[in-house]
């Protein structure tokens, strides 16, 4: 079967629903908030079990139990600033199979981490119709409690006049080639986006590597 290039929003979870989730989130006390992800989190390991798009290996579903992540931290949700950049500024992903795919960059968001400065660019995809912003990133973590490659993360594009944007790393995800053999080639983060800090949130390395 052919390789092909996945860079997509979490397995089977809506775009609806990740804007539903943003927007809520917004209200929501810490147990409300921890029992949402929770739920998304239940959600996809019964879509990576059962269904046919899952990124396992087949010989892994029936033995599959869940994915594995940190305990959420609300800290984590952060609120960044963002400097749009220019229109057609494109970038070239390298892809874990060979080849590159093309994205635009939308802006550049900046925050701290216990005093650190750090900055990540938001990537919007080739598809005009998709309302999330593409920002994979790597992080101190990568090779240790998470994926070598890096992870991923969606955020809402923010309106014309917005100044900032959140970025909520819990919900931090892995590319399809941290399964395994799968048949995904995973773009990779530019150099750009190589966060100098540990992210410990999200979804962590897969147990069965």
């Amino acid at each position: 079967m052919a390789k092909i290039s996945v860079p997509r929003i979490l397995l089977g979870v809506g775009l609806v629903a990740v804007l539903g989730y943003i927007f809520s989130d917004l209200v929501l006390n810490d147990d409300q908030y921890a029992f949402k992800l929770k739920q998304e989190r239940k959600q996809k390991n019964e879509q990576f079990r059962s269904h046919s798009d899952s990124p396992l290996p087949e010989e892994l579903h029936e033995k599959f139990d869940s994915l594995r992540y940190y305990t959420p931290n609300r800290e984590w949700r952060i609120v960044a600033k963002i400097e749009r950049l220019a229109e057609g500024d494109t970038i070239s992903l390298q892809l874990t199979e060979g080849g590159a795919d093309k994205y635009t960059r939308f802006a550049r968001a900046t925050f701290e981490v216990a005093g650190q400065p750090q900055a990540l660019t938001l990537l919007k995809r080739a598809s005009k119709t998709d309302p999330t912003l593409f920002v994979p990133f790597t992080d101190k973590t990568n090779g240790l409690t998470t994926y070598g490659g890096g992870r991923y993360l969606d955020v809402e594009t923010p309106g014309e006049n917005d100044k900032q944007v959140v970025l909520d790393f819990n919900r931090t995800y892995n590319p399809y080639c941290a399964y395994g053999d799968s048949i995904a080639s995973c773009p990779m983060p530019p150099k750009e986006n190589w966060l100098s800090v540990e992210v410990p949130v999200g979804e962590k390395t897969y147990k069965e590597l």
